[in-house]
Formats: structure tokens, C-alpha cells, sequence
């Protein structure tokens, strides 16, 4: 065989052995989407489309797993046990102990619309929730709740977003209808550590350095933290007259982050917020992207426009392809170090 064409056989074999549909880079962590594929769908009549947790394929397409259950907004994975799944739903906090296959409402009546969860990675039996009127915590995985507000308003402590520092156990930052508020002992007493006009959106810890957050907000752009979050400031060159709606690291490229806004799209930075160029060619006109994601292994891009479908990019926005879940609307990107199905 001439030497030329036993080299593009090599690279043939290499390429094809990174790439699946979409030419999705092979990455070290497993994708999950909490989605729901409603568009068209009229509240009261059969459920016909597939909602709750899809899971990204080796050849990069997506397929539901688990019950058909609508309005998950997040999940959160027990790194001891995968099987073991907590989400953020519209009846509240709810557990599977079997991957998804039976679901339990964890809470009580009055813990219902919650919009956010997560697990202290240095206290694996601990969980957060955000709730539309507060916070409460288990420590028991997922079997009781209570709780734990003291030091939030009376008004004002609608929470959107919660997040655990992955530094140091029992300590957290809430955004909040009326700012950022922040623990260090497990949410038994609250501070408020950023004023915020209106509801923070999102909370994100920088995979490279723990001291940096960014958050977004509806009416405040997008705040960076350098001390933990305990103090933030604004970041300028972002468009903040409606609301953005969350913010994702790359965790391959320090200094590239990403936001999302139904009315601005995507935008991108790649010097660490110092600028931000918008990255909405190629995506439907008018955007409304609800969120974005990117994976921590490969930097792909991810966009999902509301009711119409998943996008991704390998170029950070420069250009867009159509993943798949047409007719969806995204509540959440989750990435966990890949695990064999």
C-alpha cells in the first residue's frame, strides 16, 4: 500500500474513533439534559412527548431514560452510587435510587416548584433546594427536609439558583430574588453578600480557580466574585436590559465562559469577561436560548432554543449544528465523569 494512503487510513481510524453523529469529540464526561419536548403541547391533554432526563450517546444523539416526568429543572448524581438521582421539579424535591426508573417525591406539600439542587461534595448525605419561597436542606439523602432560612427576608427569598463552594462542606451561595446570599455552616444562618434589583439566575464556580463565581442575574448582567463570593462586582460589555439566564465555564480553556438570554442569544468571552462578542449566527432568529452548557472534557458548546431544538458548537459560538431534542425547552446541562451504561 503506498505510504500516502496508509497515513490517511491512520488518520481515518483516529478520527473516526473521536467522533460519533455530529462529529461529537469523544469526552471524558457523560451528558445529561433535563428537557421537556412540549412544544404545541396543550396543558390537560395526554401526554404524548417524552420529558425529564435524556442522556447523551456515544455517537452523540440523545435518548430519554427513566419515567416520563415534565418539569425537571435539575438533577443531581451521588458520585458513590450513579443510580442514585435527586431533581429539582415542579412537586418538589424528588429521589431515585434506581437511575430513574421509579421516581418519590421527597417533599411535602409545601415544598413544591422547586427550581435548583445540589449535593455537598464533602458531605455526600447533604442536599440543597432551591424553592420559590426559600431554601431547605436533607441530610439524610433525600428522606427528610427542613428549612433552613434564617438570615434570608421575610420578602425576597425566592431562590433560583444554589450552589455548594466544592472546597469546603456546608458552604453555599443562594441567588435570590433580591441578591446573593451566602453560608458557611450548612444554611443554619444566612448573609446576604450582593444586592440584586431583581432575581439572580444562576451561580457557577470556576472549574480552575474556586475562588472565582459568576453569576447572572435579570437586571444586574453578569457578577464575578474573586474572593469566594464574598464580594462581586459588575462585569461590563454584556448586554443587561433583560434578563440573562445562566453562565457555564469551559473547563478546557481558562478564561472562555459563555451566558445565555432569550433576548441577546449566546454570548462569549475568551479573555476572562474582559470583552463578550455575541454567537447567534446560525441559531434561530430571535434566539430565546434558555440555556448553555459546555462539556468540561472536549469545550463543545451547547444552546438550547426554546421549542425548537438543541444546538452545539465546536467553535465557541462561531458557528451552530443541531444536536437533536427538537421541540424542547432545556432546564439544565449536567456533566459527571463518564461512567460505562
Amino acid at each position: 500500500m503506498p505510504k500516502f494512503k496508509l497515513i490517511l487510513l491512520c488518520l481515518a481510524s483516529f478520527a473516526s474513533s473521536q467522533l460519533g453523529a455530529f462529529g461529537a469529540p469523544a469526552s471524558a464526561y457523560d451528558l445529561t439534559v433535563c428537557a421537556a419536548i412540549n412544544r404545541n403541547y396543550v396543558i390537560g391533554s395526554k401526554l404524548v412527548t417524552l420529558n425529564g432526563l435524556f442522556r447523551r450517546t456515544d455517537a452523540g444523539g440523545f435518548v430519554h431514560f427513566g419515567l416520563n416526568f415534565p418539569h425537571v429543572f435539575n438533577v443531581a448524581y451521588d458520585p458513590r452510587n450513579r443510580d442514585v438521582l435527586y431533581l429539582a421539579t415542579a412537586n418538589g424535591a424528588v429521589v431515585s435510587r434506581d437511575g430513574g426508573k421509579t421516581l418519590r417525591i421527597a417533599t411535602s406539600w409545601d415544598m413544591t416548584e422547586a427550581k435548583d439542587i445540589c449535593l455537598d461534595p464533602n458531605a455526600l448525605d447533604q442536599i440543597f433546594l432551591a424553592l420559590p419561597d426559600g431554601i431547605a436542606v436533607s441530610t439524610d439523602r433525600g428522606v427528610t427536609w427542613t428549612r433552613r432560612e434564617k438570615g434570608l427576608p421575610g420578602r425576597g427569598k425566592y431562590t433560583q439558583t444554589i450552589e455548594v463552594d466544592r472546597t469546603r462542606g456546608g458552604r453555599v451561595l443562594a441567588g435570590c430574588e433580591s441578591g446573593i446570599y451566602l453560608t458557611e455552616d450548612a444554611g443554619r444562618r444566612w448573609r446576604r453578600v450582593m444586592v440584586s434589583k431583581a432575581t439572580v439566575t444562576d451561580l457557577q464556580q470556576s472549574p480552575h480557580d474556586p475562588k472565582v463565581w459568576m453569576a447572572t442575574t435579570q437586571s444586574d448582567g453578569v457578577q464575578v466574585s474573586g474572593d469566594r463570593g464574598v464580594t462581586w462586582k459588575r462585569l461590563g460589555g454584556v448586554p443587561s436590559e433583560e434578563a440573562l439566564y445562566n453562565v457555564a465555564f469551559d473547563g478546557t480553556r481558562p478564561g472562555w465562559m459563555a451566558v445565555s438570554s432569550w433576548t441577546y442569544g449566546v454570548w462569549t468571552t475568551e479573555d476572562g469577561g474582559k470583552t463578550w462578542v455575541s454567537r447567534n449566527d446560525g441559531l434561530p432568529d430571535g434566539h430565546c436560548v434558555f440555556r448553555v452548557g459546555i462539556d468540561p472534557g472536549t469545550g463543545r458548546l451547547y444552546a438550547g432554543v426554546y421549542q425548537t431544538a438543541l444546538y452545539h458548537s465546536d467553535d465557541f459560538g462561531r458557528t451552530w449544528v443541531v444536536s437533536g431534542l427538537e421541540g424542547s425547552t432545556i432546564g439544565n446541562f449536567v456533566f459527571t465523569p463518564r461512567a460505562s451504561h
